[in-house]
């Protein structure tokens, strides 16, 4: 007669822990939600590493699953590179049109975009490590998408339009261009969260501290407005 371990083995399939058994499941059942899952575990490997110093087995890990599925989602480790990049740019622009600007007094608007666009950086900082890492192979991956033009586009227009309201109420001076009122907006935010670490080091400043980041958003927020005075 076999004991009650032989026959929770033959239940199990084997000896095969049910719980693993439940995931591949899961897994077989709901493709999206382990699409997610590698997308999760890449962006923390490729923000923490960068794409050269990323492992796809720590990726695989992570999700729970293992490189020949993750393969069979992504194709490689330059693709999975990319569709981490497309989904970061996915996340701001799709939170920059929930902010509804259009339905805001131009200078009210010009300051939620240019407060939000810093408080974004300081609560996704990961999306300073993926550019940084992105430049580093001068756009390489970004330029192979067929979508970040049409991902990124709408922040420009919602800015013409922006513009185009404040000229015409008298609060923004004519002549700006909104791509290179954009790049302004989100520089002197990158520009600060990319080189925190030198700039609080030579400066002798914690600039990552509550109250540093509280008045560099005062300073950023002033100086665009500023420059849009008429």
């Amino acid at each position: 007669m076999r004991d009650g371990r032989a026959r929770k083995a033959d239940a199990n399939g084997g000896g095969r822990p049910p719980r693993a058994a439940s995931k591949a499941s899961v897994r077989a059942r709901d493709p999206g939600r382990t699409r997610v899952q590698i997308l999760d575990a890449a962006t923390d490997e490729f923000s923490a590493r960068g794409l050269g110093g990323a492992r796809v087995d720590s990726i695989a890990r992570a999700a729970g699953v293992n490189k020949r599925m993750l393969y069979h989602y992504f194709g490689n480790k330059e693709a999975l590179f990319l569709a981490v990049l497309e989904r970061a740019y996915e996340k701001i622009r799709g939170q920059e049109s929930a902010l509804r600007l259009e339905n805001l007094p131009p200078e009210e608007a010009m300051r939620r975009l240019v407060r939000f666009t810093f408080k974004y950086f300081v609560e996704n900082q990961y999306f300073v490590a993926l550019l940084n890492s992105e430049n580093l192979h001068k756009a390489r991956h970004i330029r192979r998408s067929g979508r970040a033009t049409a991902i990124n586009s709408p922040v420009i227009g919602i800015l013409d339009r922006l513009l185009k309201r404040g000229r015409k109420a008298g609060v923004f001076r004519g002549g700006v261009d909104p791509v290179h009122l954009y790049i302004s907006i989100a520089g002197v935010a990158y520009f600060y969260f990319s080189n925190i670490h030198t700039l609080s080091t030579i400066f002798a400043r914690d600039l990552n501290a509550p109250a540093a980041l509280a008045e560099r958003e005062r300073h950023v927020t002033e100086v665009i407005m500023g420059y849009l005075r008429p």
